[in-house]
């Protein structure tokens, strides 16, 4: 029965869902709103405790075994209860207001600044002309580059065209493609799970 009940309410539900996108009826749409912003909120509030557990138990669990790192780990955790603590405390107050405009945001885009030099790491290593396909992506990325800052229209007027015509043409081309293949995926996975094909939500089957 543990097996068997979440792979018939999968089903169920995602049949159901499948059925009323195309019955266009205001019996249908209710179920869909019921479904989505109701159901799928209460379902979140039990996975966000569920993940905060998670999140203390993986950090607790670095901190008793020292690991390497661990103090980072203890960082986080007491990083998390102030947060809260003053959330609470002040009602997301001026005092909540200045921690995340002051701490949690100038982190955040820290971070994100960081990935930078990561995707500059890994354009580098892509766009070594070791083939065809290489040096197209090279000369592509470095027309595209060029003509995306003012020196681009000094070298030469017609390049803001021609990376207009990159973007929209082949770059759309291939999106489109790309795209695609995600909903053809997408749509692989989600009968996999209707059917009870794939598992691993229960548990790594």
């Amino acid at each position: 029965m543990r097996r068997t009940l979440p792979l018939v309410i999968a089903f169920g539900i995602g049949f159901a869902m499948l059925i009323q996108y195309f019955i266009p009826h205001p019996i249908s749409e209710n179920f869909y709103n019921v479904i989505v912003q109701q159901w799928f909120i209460i379902i979140f509030a039990f996975q966000f405790v569920l993940a905060l557990r998670s999140f203390f138990m993986h950090h607790i669990r670095k901190i008793s075994q020292k690991k390497e790192g661990y103090w980072f780990s203890a960082v986080a955790i007491a990083s998390a209860l102030f947060m809260a603590i003053a959330g609470f405390a002040t009602k997301r107050g001026p005092f909540f207001d200045s921690l995340y405009k002051y701490m949690y945001a100038p982190l955040q885009a820290t971070m994100f600044s960081l990935l930078a030099f990561f995707i500059a790491s890994a354009a580098f290593r892509a766009f070594r002309a070791r083939n065809l396909q290489a040096t197209l992506l090279l000369v592509t990325a470095t027309i595209v580059m060029i003509g995306r800052v003012p020196i681009g229209d000094y070298l030469w007027k017609g390049m803001p065209d021609l990376v207009e015509w990159i973007m929209t043409v082949p770059n759309m081309a291939a999106m489109r493609g790309i795209r695609i293949g995600v909903g053809l995926g997408a749509i692989a996975t989600a009968m996999k799970i209707m059917l009870g094909i794939e598992r691993s939500y229960m548990g790594g089957e």
